[in-house]
């Protein structure tokens, strides 16, 4: 039976092909179909009996999305901070949360004025450097990533926004590629430990961005040495939600001003700030 191109049907039928498999089917559907014509939520309402175009595109994207592949690879686009930016496979899906780490760094800089030198390890798509660059814009950035894939997202992003004088990309682990005195080290790094059980949709993101060692905070501790080793003044990390006794057990012979935790909506810790 031939497919209804009306967008009335369209809807109904995808939601259809969702429904059993995808929590907010119908939300998803409107997505999907406001993603492929390039229109918003009051087009979808005002134009119930339109004909919409190359619907075989359209009912490739929800298959993709009835396997658990996620939305946003599937649109490449993801919302952070109520900005859009562009997402692929090669770099880790922006979480709301970690907008409270955005928050966090510029509550420790009131300075919006600051020539401090930010550095990033993990850019992933680019969107806490961006969006800390848009606040300090006369701070440099240097932003390091292992994965190329990455940077090429990232380079992307920073671009679109207007930043690349401001935000700089090395291809490196950790602070490897760093000489530069930092004064602001910002991280969410991989803090999941490997054998930890995960949901079928996180199968399709970049693991090394995941699983951070066999305990899971390998890589905190990494950076933590760095930190203490370089006497960077600040540093600001995603954490996982039980590790914060684990970091304060490793920082106890460490000397340093004031050690911050910080939770999530839930009330799950979700970061810290190290001051020197």
């Amino acid at each position: 039976m031939e497919r209804s191109t009306l967008v009335k049907d369209i809807l109904v039928e995808i939601t259809k092909i969702l429904n059993p498999l995808i929590p907010r089917a119908s939300r998803e559907a409107q997505l999907l179909l406001m993603h492929h014509v390039h229109q918003d939520e009051l087009w979808l309402m005002t134009h119930k009996n339109t004909h919409v175009e190359d619907v075989a595109t359209l009912f490739e994207w929800v298959e993709r999305r009835a396997k658990n592949e996620p939305l946003e690879y599937i649109t490449q686009s993801v919302s952070f901070y109520s900005e859009d930016f562009y997402i692929s496979h090669g770099a880790l899906i922006p979480r709301p949360e970690t907008e409270l780490l955005i928050d966090e760094v510029i509550q420790n800089v009131p300075d919006k004025n600051t020539t401090m030198t930010f550095v990033e390890v993990g850019v992933g798509s680019g969107i806490i450097s961006i969006m800390l660059a848009k606040e300090f814009v006369n701070a440099k950035f240097i932003a390091v990533d292992i994965s190329p894939a990455a940077l090429e997202i990232a380079k992307i992003n920073i671009e679109k926004f207007g930043l690349s004088n401001q935000i700089e990309l090395r291809l490196g682990s950790l602070l490897e590629p760093i000489n530069e005195q930092v004064d602001y080290l910002v991280s969410n790094p991989p803090y999941i430990a490997n054998d930890a059980y995960l949901e079928s949709n996180l199968s399709y993101e970049p693991q090394n961005a995941l699983f951070g060692g066999t305990i899971g905070d390998e890589i905190i501790q990494e950076l933590l040495n760095e930190v203490l080793k370089r006497k960077i003044n600040f540093f600001t990390c995603e954490i996982g939600y039980d590790q914060q006794d684990k970091i304060m057990n490793f920082l106890k012979k460490a000397t340093f001003k004031n050690l911050n935790f910080y939770k999530d909506l839930s009330g799950f810790d979700r970061g810290f700030t190290l001051k020197l």
